[in-house]
Formats: C-alpha cells, sequence, structure tokens
C-alpha cells in the first residue's frame, strides 16, 4: 500500500459561547475564539493507491497552521510512503520534530491517519492492533468548573443516578474552598467510591503539599498536575513527602523520552498519556509500556474515540474519562452511541478506524482552504 496524496482542509466555525469555564487563570471552553467570530479546524485526509482514507481532526483554531504545515512539509515527506509501516512513519516525524518544533497536539495527527488506515486494512479496531486488553472500561466523571457548591452536589448525584462510581474534581482556584469541595465529595460520593483530585497546574510546591495531605486523609486515588511541570525536582519533592499517588506529564513535550525522564526523577508515581498529548497511538503506546515496565501505571488523559482505544489497549490504565458539564448532558450520557456511558462503564468500539469517515463531499464544500 502507498500513500498517494496528503490533504488539508481548514474548516470554517462559528465560536459558541464556552459551555464551561476551569480555575481561575485558566480559560474555559473553546479555544479561545470571541463567541460569534470564526475559528477554523484543519482535517487531515490521507489518501492511498489502495483506496482506503485515513482522517485526523486538528485541534480547534489551528486550521490554517496545519495546512501550511501539510503543504510545506508533509506532502513531499510521505507521499509514496507505506502508511502501514507505522513505527517507521512516526519515527520520520519525529526527525522532522527536530527541526520544526511541532505544536503538541498537531505532532501525532498523521500517525492518527495511518492508524486508521491500518486499522481498516485488517479490518480490526485499533485497540486490538495495539495490544487489547478489555473493551469494557470503567469511567470517571470528570467534572467541570461550577460556581457553587451546591451545583457540584446536584452533578455528582446526577452522575450516580447514572451508575458512576468513581469522580474526579479539578481545581477552582482556591485550594481552601477546594479542599471542602473534597472532603464533601467523599461524602456524596460514599467511602467505595474512588476519587481523583487535578489541580490543574495551578499551585506552588507548599500548597501542593499542603493539599496533597488533605487529599491523604480523605483517601483519594490520585492526585493530578497540581504544579506546572517544568519544575521536576519539586514534583520529586512531593512524591517523596506524599503516600497518595502523584499522577503527572500531562502536558509535557517529548512523548517517552520526556516521560523516561519523570521517571528517573521519580517525579511521578503515575504517567498520565494521551494520543493527543504523546505522538498519536504510536507515542502513546510507548509511553504506556515504559511505564509499565517501571510497575507504573498509565492514567489515559480525556475523552474521545482515539483514548477510547487507547483505553482498551492497555492493561496498566484504569478509567476512561468522561467530562460532566450539566444536567441535560450528565443524562444524555446513555445515549451517545459507540462512546456512550453505561451503567459507569464504556464499551469500546469494534468498528476499525479512528472513528465515522466524515462526508468528504460536504467537507470540499465547507473548506475554506484546501491544501
Amino acid at each position: 500500500m502507498k500513500i498517494t496524496d496528503i490533504k488539508a482542509y481548514v474548516l470554517p466555525h462559528v465560536a459558541p459561547e464556552p459551555r464551561f469555564h476551569w480555575r481561575k487563570g485558566l480559560p474555559g471552553d473553546g479555544d479561545g475564539t470571541p463567541p460569534g467570530e470564526t475559528t477554523y479546524t484543519a482535517l487531515i485526509k490521507v489518501e492511498t493507491d489502495e483506496g482506503i482514507i485515513g482522517h485526523a481532526y486538528g485541534r480547534g483554531g489551528r486550521g490554517y497552521a496545519v495546512a501550511e504545515l501539510v503543504r510545506r512539509r508533509l506532502k513531499r515527506e510521505f507521499i509514496g510512503q507505506d502508511p502501514l509501516l507505522t513505527e517507521q512513519l512516526w519515527w520520520r516525524i519525529w526527525e522532522l520534530d527536530r527541526i520544526e518544533e511541532f505544536n503538541i497536539h498537531d505532532l501525532g495527527l498523521l500517525d492518527i491517519a495511518f492508524w486508521d488506515i491500518k486499522s481498516q486494512a485488517a479490518g480490526l479496531p485499533i485497540y486490538r492492533l495495539l495490544g487489547g486488553n478489555d473493551p469494557r472500561v470503567p469511567a470517571y466523571a470528570s467534572t467541570v468548573t461550577w460556581d457553587t457548591m451546591e451545583e457540584y452536589e446536584r452533578h455528582i448525584k446526577e452522575s450516580i443516578d447514572e451508575g458512576f462510581f468513581a469522580f474526579k474534581l479539578h481545581a477552582s482556584g482556591d485550594p481552601t474552598w477546594a479542599a471542602k469541595l473534597a472532603e464533601n465529595l467523599r461524602r456524596w460520593a460514599g467511602d467505595d467510591a474512588d476519587l481523583m483530585f487535578d489541580g490543574s497546574a495551578g499551585w506552588d510546591y507548599v500548597t501542593a503539599l499542603w493539599f496533597g495531605r488533605v487529599l491523604e486523609d480523605l483517601d483519594y486515588l490520585w492526585y493530578e498536575e497540581p504544579m506546572r511541570e517544568f519544575d521536576l525536582p519539586s514534583y520529586a519533592e512531593l512524591c517523596r513527602a506524599l503516600k497518595i499517588p502523584v499522577l503527572a506529564a500531562e502536558t509535557c513535550d517529548g512523548c517517552h523520552w520526556n516521560a523516561a525522564t519523570w521517571i528517573q526523577y521519580r517525579a511521578l508515581d503515575m504517567m498520565r498519556v494521551s494520543v493527543g498529548f504523546k505522538g498519536g497511538f504510536t507515542g502513546a503506546i510507548k509511553v504506556a509500556h515504559l511505564a509499565e515496565s517501571f510497575g507504573m501505571r498509565a492514567q489515559v488523559h480525556g475523552g474521545g474515540w482515539a483514548n477510547a482505544q487507547l483505553c482498551a489497549a492497555i492493561r496498566n490504565n484504569d478509567y476512561y474519562e468522561q467530562l460532566i458539564i450539566n444536567t441535560e448532558q450528565i443524562k444524555n450520557l446513555k445515549n451517545m452511541g459507540p462512546l456512550s456511558i453505561v451503567e459507569g462503564y464504556l464499551t469500546v468500539p469494534e468498528e476499525p478506524g479512528v472513528g465515522p469517515q466524515p462526508d468528504w463531499a460536504q467537507v470540499e464544500k465547507q473548506a475554506v482552504l484546501v491544501v
């Protein structure tokens, strides 16, 4: 099989009002485009001489940047190559990163499209090609940041009614308030629930240490990204000082090489991994297996079709992350087709590929630029 063309479609979207917000200092939903203005997304299409098409969606707001990268670099590098040689092609992308310094979200775009092709050619879901562990994955309800304790209580209890038995909070910006929230979550969810807390990289070492001890007393499963992920010595000291597992390396660049440095520094107890932040499927599986070789869990960050496949592929992940936003969305999670959450579990799709193929005729009409 040979790649015959690589195309990038720049697709316009009218930015909606954000559905939620994160902690103070962090923007909320969307890519920052003011509501009502136009934002642009890239859709990658990889064509082959056997008629199999691979695709991958870029991160919102980066449509023109991705299209320029395809025009200037990726076409000449990959047209004519065999898309099934995902390891070889991944290393070529990594070589290009030496001079391009790809945006972390763009590094794995072609790899995702290549695995889309490989999966269709094999007639198997990606998780089986990556190793295949278990398609039935428990899911945790991952909260956005609401303004009142009453909102948290209402939405947590709605999630319990939908069958969730694991929950994660995100920091609001006020550690004292967050400590009370963490205590309330244990009370609302019960002693048997798995609970997690994500600091969203908002605290310094002193606050991170104090808050970690709060979570230890409440028997939380993990303590995620309390500080920015540049300060490995502080992370190493935090891991030594706390008994609760520290989960980190979510947004750091460098795929498995950087992940190895975190392990060498003993700067985490659990590894964060995802298809989007770790160089596609190939990069993510390298990180997951690296963590496993050190007896370490690799918790998959984020939802969606690709990360669901990763969850089902590896043994050292505990949960699929499902964002919960509001009452209507929570009650509809069981009606999301292949990514439905039913009684606290996701059954990962058996269909080959990375989700339904786009309507390419419609894409051609909608695109403001085709490269």
